[in-house]
């Protein structure tokens, strides 16, 4: 397969635009907020522009896309009134994706805030049990988080536990974040394979159906999250050059959330490119 390699890109001009832009970049994939990241209103889909870009996809080898939540949701809240505005927006989002039928939804757990993530994975799980549809054709994933906080998802084990305890699990995968797997603790520069089969033997690798390929401006285990560009960081170039040789992740589609403008990601996507080993 060939390298399926993107970015995140601004939404404010629908789903064509991103399209034109990816090609522009030599991207085909890319990723977007499905509303403004603080929460709040999302812009109506337009029929005309989702059809437009399906024509424009197929012509250009775009492949499947990732849509993100917004990360200000909080699935496991303790404020009532929290979780409920979190499940409402999943619920909108995901009706939303269903126009372009086929793609993945990416959201961050959220945080336990003092009440354990025992708790906060039974929330998280009646979220996706009370939203989740066995009509729904977007894959929904789960992403790997650094631990900052309470954040819940920072281990294999809490993502899986989330994944046991919904209905349609058959839904659900896990995009794994290389900044935040670092920053929790997962040597991906000098055991990728060991993480890869601990990721196996937990959650089941079948399960892993995108990476979102930051380098980290904080060192191994330091439960940080800030994410540097390519080859800049703790991660580093040779680490990131095998991660996307890696035989397990290849095939996967490869999402930069490094700190850059367009033209920076144009950079980062012809240098990963000159790195790969066809």
């Amino acid at each position: 397969m060939s390298f399926t390699i993107g970015c995140h890109l601004s939404a404010s001009k629908g789903f064509l635009d991103m399209a034109q832009t990816a090609a522009s970049i030599g991207a085909n994939t890319f990723q977007f907020f499905t509303r403004n990241p603080r929460g709040g209103q999302a812009k109506p889909v337009d029929p005309a522009d989702v059809e437009a870009f399906q024509k424009f996809s197929k012509e250009n080898g775009i492949n499947v896309i990732l849509a993100h939540a917004p990360y200000t949701l909080n699935f496991c809240a303790a404020r009532p009134e929290i979780r409920a505005f979190a499940r409402e927006t999943l619920a909108d989002d995901i009706k939303r994706m269903e126009m372009v039928p086929g793609n993945m939804y990416n959201f961050h757990p959220g945080s336990h805030v003092q009440q354990g993530p025992e708790i906060a994975i039974d929330f998280i799980a009646e979220t996706l049990n009370a939203v989740l549809t066995p009509e729904l054709t977007t894959t929904v994933l789960l992403e790997t988080m650094a631990g900052k906080g309470s954040e819940v998802g920072r281990t294999f084990e809490e993502l899986r536990a989330i994944i046991d305890k919904v209905n349609l699990s058959d839904k659900l995968g896990v995009c794994l974040d290389t900044c935040h797997v670092n920053d929790a603790g997962y040597d991906v520069v000098n055991a990728l394979d060991d993480v890869l089969e601990e990721f196996d033997k937990v959650i089941g690798i079948d399960r892993l159906k995108a990476v979102h390929l930051n380098d980290s401006k904080n060192p191994f285990g330091s439960h940080k999250d800030r994410h540097e560009t390519i080859g800049n960081g703790h991660i580093g170039a040779d680490a990131i050059k095998r991660i996307i040789n890696h035989p397990t992740l290849r095939d996967l589609p490869f999402f930069l959330e490094t700190p850059n403008e367009v033209p920076g990601y144009a950079q980062e996507i012809a240098l990963l490119k000159s790195w790969r080993v066809e």
